[in-house]
């Protein structure tokens, strides 16, 4: 009979840690954002097959989220390349320090959107290039800039539009932050009025197939 508990007791165990993440056969997703995490990989459906990691960490230096090869996929072919998806844990806001899986549903599907684009960036990109593009990304503004504006054009091509407004809506408007901070944000990212003139020239494109 003890050795009988005995099982039962791992068995538990392991019940209660596989509900820690959720994972489909490519994806490893934290429980605290699984539905948002599958919206924003929904939208691109050539990610399907590219093995991604969503992680929290403690604290990014200057950021709230970050995309990037892990390191020795980097030398892999393309197809066989892993990523991970970094989140900080908390954001602080002017004053306040918030737990970034507390924030709203449509602003973190945004966000994750705009990491799933650097994703889609990376992938047509040679192990080379890759670290070519690391380098310029930590030495060079304007490079960082026009990284940016590629991936929230990757999530706007994406039909992720709506998403990615409200994030910059959350973040330019009503997250309170410093004005400093917003500025930055408006030099490396695409303006709403950049977003629609994206869609209008996707819808046009998309009609005249």
């Amino acid at each position: 009979m003890k050795h009988l508990f005995k099982h039962k007791s791992n068995y538990l165990i392991l019940i209660l840690l596989s509900y820690t993440m959720v994972a489909s056969a490519q994806h490893t997703i934290p429980v605290e954002i699984t539905e948002e995490a599958k919206i924003a990989l929904s939208h691109y459906p050539e990610l399907a097959n590219t093995k991604i990691e969503f992680k929290f960490k403690k604290e990014i230096k200057k950021s709230t989220m970050q995309a990037q090869p892990s390191f020795w996929s980097v030398f892999k072919s393309k197809k066989k390349r892993s990523y991970f998806i970094l989140i900080s844990e908390k954001i602080k806001i002017a004053d306040s320090v918030y737990y970034t899986k507390d924030i709203p549903s449509e602003i973190m599907i945004g966000w994750l959107g705009h990491e799933l684009g650097h994703v889609m960036d990376y992938q047509q990109r040679s192990g080379f290039n890759l670290i070519g593009f690391g380098f310029k990304y930590v030495t060079s503004q304007n490079y960082i800039r026009e990284a940016e504006r590629r991936a929230d054009s990757f999530a706007v091509t994406h039909g992720m539009e709506t998403y990615i407004l409200a994030t910059k809506e959350f973040i330019l408007k009503e997250a309170g932050l410093t004005q400093a901070y917003v500025d930055r944000i408006k030099n490396l990212y695409l303006s709403p009025e950049e977003i629609m003139l994206l869609v209008e020239e996707r819808d046009a494109l998309s009609q005249g197939k």
